[in-house]
């Protein structure tokens, strides 16, 4: 009986050989294997400006539906990869395209590409030390590199995170625990919260990020919790207005325990008075927490970096690494000015993060997370940060703005259009076509199909939003490959575009 089930299991161990990286077969086909995908991937690529396909997306799910999900005996790679390219790889948004310029959806540096297969291949899990051991160490190096390019003190701390949203959601969370600890000596992972926590409020401004009303509902505070600060002319939080706000919550004995200040808004990229807004936050005790997913790669900025000064004074930040620092998706940080912050999401496990484990050097970066399992992300920015360099990476940032502010004034000099930020701060350009004497309903109507006709074609990719009721597009220039006779060739085109669908309405 033993021998047969020896001989068994040497028979599927060579079966198996292929698909694992721990024999000579599963070497061979590793390296086959990344020529086929490479080979898909650079026929995407090569000579393809154009930012998308343009199919609509019940073609895509139509076109979808006659792939199959698994196979039973399994496929070569090389049929698999067809497929892939056939139904997938080419009906992609192409944001390397220079005309991708909607969201703040970045193209991807080709060190932080191939740092992802590093990342795939190796599988370290960043929870425990014992499952990532170097990982660690270089996480925890990039993370207090970026808390000195930020300016804050020699005690602060921070993790790698999946984005802005988880990010945010740490900030607010480890706030209103500090709140409540400091305010009523209440524990709330062991005790939950207590009922005064009902008063809690967060401040914001109007232009804030979506996530600081999600992260209220799921710290049980809900959406209520936050208030909204009303923006000056620029689309900054008022400090006149964040005053009175604070003022008129004293009044109604409500408890303001964190103001999340924004570091580039998601449509114009403005930035909070950060000088002021700690100076308010630290007269009334109130934890503040930045919001620079979008900005904070200005710490990196030779001309531009005086724009988020202040950002040092904050309790907690936030940043992305895939917006303007130029990586795949997902890859953020989340930055604390005391690292004892993190006091109030530390749980021990026996098997994975025992406390005695500390005393004999083991870094478990658990500790400081509200995931467990994680990638080693941070391995994408070390190595975009050392083969791009810091100067080339100034560079890319700094054109960026420059070109956002020559867009602007370009737009706001041509006839039939009108722009909202004259002067953008960052690299995003909020404007519509707007021809002389027609009213707002068909102004609307025409810039929406603007942009989808612009997407259809797949000329352009351009984002939609609404300002004050109004249709707008937007321009987020995150591409430094992206130049001025490109936007001019997008503004040509919403032009032939504009009186065409005007003449089909009247």
């Amino acid at each position: 009986m033993i021998e047969m089930i020896t001989k068994t299991k040497t028979k599927t161990d060579f079966a198996y050989s292929p698909l694992f990286l721990n024999n000579e077969e599963g070497f061979n086909n590793y390296s086959q294997s990344l020529k086929i995908i490479e080979k898909k991937l650079t026929n995407f690529l090569k000579g393809n400006n154009l930012a998308y396909s343009g199919k609509k997306p019940n073609e895509i799910e139509a076109r979808l539906n006659e792939v199959t999900l698994a196979s039973l005996k399994g496929e070569t790679m090389e049929a698999v990869a067809a497929e892939l390219a056939e139904f997938v790889i080419n009906d992609s948004i192409n944001v390397h395209s220079p005309t991708c310029i909607g969201h703040l959806h970045c193209p991807t540096l080709i060190p932080a590409v191939a740092a992802e297969m590093i990342i795939g291949t190796l599988n370290q899990s960043m929870d425990s030390w014992d499952q990532s051991s170097t990982a660690t160490f270089v996480e925890e190096h990039l993370i207090d590199w970026l808390c000195s390019q930020v300016g804050l003190p020699e005690q602060a701390d921070g993790i790698f995170t999946s984005g802005g949203t988880q990010s945010n959601y740490m900030g607010l969370l480890l706030a209103r625990d500090a709140y409540c600890k400091r305010y009523w000596d209440v524990d709330v992972q062991q005790h939950g919260l207590p009922v005064e926590a009902k008063k809690l409020r967060i401040l914001c401004s109007e232009a804030a990020h979506f996530t600081v009303r999600k992260s209220a509902a799921q710290l049980g505070l809900g959406e209520q919790a936050v208030i909204t600060v009303k923006t000056d002319s620029n689309h900054r939080m008022s400090m006149g207005e964040l005053n009175n706000e604070l003022l008129l919550l004293e009044e109604q004995g409500l408890l303001p325990f964190a103001i999340v200040a924004t570091c580039g808004t998601t449509d114009f990229g403005s930035i909070d008075p950060f000088h002021e807004v700690s100076l308010a936050a630290r007269k009334n005790g109130i934890w503040l927490h930045v919001d620079a997913a979008y900005g904070g790669a200005m710490i990196l900025s030779k001309d531009y970096k005086e724009l988020i000064s202040g950002i040092e004074l904050a309790d907690s930040i936030t940043v992305d690494f895939h917006k303007l620092f130029y990586q795949p998706i997902s890859c953020g940080a989340f930055l604390v000015s005391d690292t004892n912050s993190f006091q109030f999401i530390q749980h021990h496990a026996d098997y994975l993060n025992p406390q005695e484990d500390e005393a004999e050097g083991m870094v478990h970066l658990v500790n400081k997370s509200v995931q467990t399992t994680r990638r080693f992300d941070a391995l994408k920015l070390w190595m975009s940060l050392k083969v791009v360099g810091l100067d080339t990476f100034a560079e890319m940032i700094d054109y960026t703005c420059h070109l956002a502010r020559e867009v602007a004034v370009k737009i706001d000099q041509a006839e039939g259009f009108s722009v909202l930020n004259k002067g953008p701060e960052l690299n995003a350009v909020v404007f519509r076509y707007n021809p002389e004497g027609e009213s707002d309903q068909l102004v609307n109507q025409l810039n929406k199909q603007i942009q989808q006709e612009l997407l259809k074609s797949g000329r352009a990719f351009l984002a939609k939003t609404r300002f004050d009721g109004q249709v707008y597009l937007k321009m987020t220039l995150l591409n430094p490959m992206t130049r001025l006779e490109h936007i001019e060739g997008i503004l040509d085109e919403i032009r032939v575009l504009g009186e065409m669908f005007k003449m089909m309405e009247e």
